[in-house]
């Protein structure tokens, strides 16, 4: 595709959707940020690796709003996490083609063109098998502790943003992953041609 886009991914923890990230970034042959965005905000920061891993995806402290020129000047470190991987995120999506993880990417980036903004959810059964098979929880926990993530995740994107997370106004696309990640894959590829296309 010859136009820059960006596709963000919010997702239900155990909905598979760093995985449906990662091959949605190998097919369209563009740079994939979950994790590896952290390290790109220690660069720009200052900030340490084990400070930004500490702090992200959390609420800390006050806020004042979603643009660092609206911080508090004694901002607290887990809004100076949030600084560093929101201006991050503005660096990526100006420099080149990505998918991006989470960390509010869709508000961040809400007046950017070509965004393409998608949540992924799940059956809980799917959510618990899949989060048993590929991060180690006990099955008898993993309900739990995916309502405990979920709960984490949404609490981080409304303190954040003025929308809400998993809400389908928030997002262009909301898909259910149930359906498998290749038909995920697909779907959102299909959209992104179209939107392209159209603008």
């Amino acid at each position: 595709m010859d136009k820059k886009f960006v596709i963000t991914i919010g997702r239900k923890y155990g909905s598979g959707g760093r995985f449906i990230a990662q091959k949605l970034a190998e097919r369209l042959n563009v740079a994939f940020y979950d994790n590896e965005l952290l390290l790109k905000a220690c660069e720009t920061s200052g900030l340490s690796k084990n400070i930004i891993e500490s702090y992200d995806e959390k609420v800390d402290g006050i806020f004042s709003g979603i643009f660092p020129s609206t911080y508090i000047p004694e901002a607290s470190l887990g809004s100076r996490v949030f600084i560093a991987q929101f201006e991050t995120i503005k660096k990526l999506a100006n420099d080149h083609s990505c998918v991006i993880v989470g960390r509010c990417a869709d508000y961040v980036l809400k007046d950017f063109p070509n965004v393409v903004n998608v949540f992924i959810t799940a059956s809980d059964e799917y959510c618990v098998n899949l989060a048993c098979k590929y991060y180690g929880l006990e099955e008898r926990k993993a309900l739990e502790s995916i309502k405990k993530m979920n709960k984490k995740r949404a609490n981080y994107y409304s303190f954040y943003t003025d929308k809400k997370w998993g809400s389908a106004e928030s997002y262009d696309l909301c898909i259910n992953s149930n359906v498998g990640i290749d038909a995920v894959v697909d779907t959102i590829e299909t959209y992104l041609k179209g939107k392209l296309k159209d603008e």
